[in-house]
Formats: structure tokens, sequence, C-alpha cells
């Protein structure tokens, strides 16, 4: 029995070899050869500007050269704080694999993204996720989500906490307003259509009150979306709201 144990773990790496050498892991992307499952090719991988420190501790957003120093804040965030803490991103959201990889996940129901970009989400965030009690997805309207059949960013949050093992409840939060695209808005314009957009459940107000929460969502454009929705937690008694996206308009 220790012997079929000990065995074990072996004979399941054999088996994941064989099936690589039958089937090659592909990219999430553009389906070419990778190194492992759930990775891009090393074109794909070049593509993506991922977004790391030195960032703005308030938005996340990298800055232009390394000031020696940690905790600074942009100027965007010094002249206009948002309403959440801080927020984290993977990536900048531009033309290519990040792009594509979302709009995939969003509009043709690949699914199966979730979990690697979920992955991906967990180890930029981690400092986030470490002081996180819950992760709440950005909610759709009821309308939306019927034409869509699920949540793109409740899939995401779901391979957020598989890997960081942060419990996820999407029923905390709801949209309770049908706004209209936010394409083509400017920065007001998105504020003012996403007032009152979100409410906070009463019946599970315990799931929030002195928590604090991490909210998912796939992008981060002016952060309209996420300000709306923090406001609707801190409402009712967050402690705090950070924000966790896949990518992030720069």
């Amino acid at each position: 029995m220790a012997f079929a144990a000990r065995a074990l773990p072996f004979l399941r790496s054999c088996g994941r070899a064989a099936l690589d050498i039958v089937f090659p892991p592909a990219c999430l992307n553009c389906r070419a050869a990778a190194d492992a499952p759930g990775s891009l090719c090393a074109a794909c991988w070049g593509k993506v500007r991922f977004i790391e420190r030195p960032f703005c501790e308030r938005l996340g957003t990298p800055f232009a050269v390394d000031l020696g120093a940690e905790g600074l804040l942009s100027p965007e965030a010094v002249a206009d704080p948002p309403v959440y803490a801080r927020a984290r991103a993977v990536a900048h959201f531009d033309d290519g694999p990040v792009r594509q990889l979302i709009h995939r996940l969003k509009y043709s129901d690949r699914l199966e993204l979730a979990g690697p970009l979920g992955a991906w989400m967990a180890r930029a965030g981690a400092e986030l996720l470490v002081e996180a009690d819950l992760l709440v997805p950005v909610p759709l309207h009821r309308r939306r989500l019927i034409a869509r059949r699920f949540n793109q960013a409740n899939a995401l949050a779901q391979a957020v906490s598989a890997a960081s093992g942060v419990p996820v409840n999407p029923f905390v939060l709801a949209r309770v307003k049908s706004t209209p695209s936010q394409v083509g808005l400017s920065r007001t314009q998105r504020a003012i259509n996403l007032q009152g957009a979100f409410r906070a459940s009463e019946d599970l107000a315990a799931q929030i009150e002195g928590r604090a929460i991490v909210l998912i969502d796939d992008v981060l454009t002016s952060g309209a979306t996420v300000n709306a929705a923090s406001r609707a937690l801190l409402r009712a008694k967050a402690k705090r709201v950070d924000v966790l996206v896949f990518a992030r308009v720069v």
C-alpha cells in the first residue's frame, strides 16, 4: 500500500508526459505549440505587456521610470482618487493576445480560458488576496446575463478563488440598473451612466460588513464601473474594497 502511494505521483507524471507527446500543449491564444498547458507560446508571450512594479500604489498603473521608492501615488490618483483602495491587473489591455483572450472568454463562450486567466490574476493580485475576506465579481444586469448566458467576471472570480483559497460570493452585489454601453463615453459620462447601478444585498449584509473585499472584473477602463460597485459595498459597511482585473487600459 505504501509503495503504491509513493508510486502514484510518478505514474501520474509519466501519464502527463505521454499525453504531452501525443497532444502537445497548445498556446491559449493562437494554438501554436506552448511549453505547458494553459500558457502562451513564445511569440504571443512576447506581445503581452505585463504590468509590474514600479506602479501607482492606488491605481496600479505603471510608472514610466523607476522613482526609487515604494508606495508612490500617481498624479491622477492624487488629483482624482478612486472609491476603491487599490487596483491590480495582469497586463495592459491593447490589441494582441490580451484583447483576444478576453473577447474569446466574453463573447465566444470560451469558459476554459477563465482558469488560466484567473491563475495569472491571483499572482498579480497576491498582495490584495492575502488580506482579503471575500471575492465579489462585478455583476451583470439580469437582461445582459440572460443574453450572454454567463458572467465572465464570475468565471474569473471562481478561478481566482481556486488559486488563492479566498471564498467568492456572486450574490452579495446586484446590478439593478440596465445601463447603455459605455463604449465611446467620456470618463464623466461613464460615471453618470453608472450612478445607482449597483446595490448590495440586504439579506447578505453580514457577509459584507467589516469584510475586506476584492472586486473581480475582466477589464478596467475608466474605473467608473468598479467605482460604482465599490461605493455600493462601502455603503453596506465593507471594511475595504480592492479591485483585481485581468487587464486595464493605461
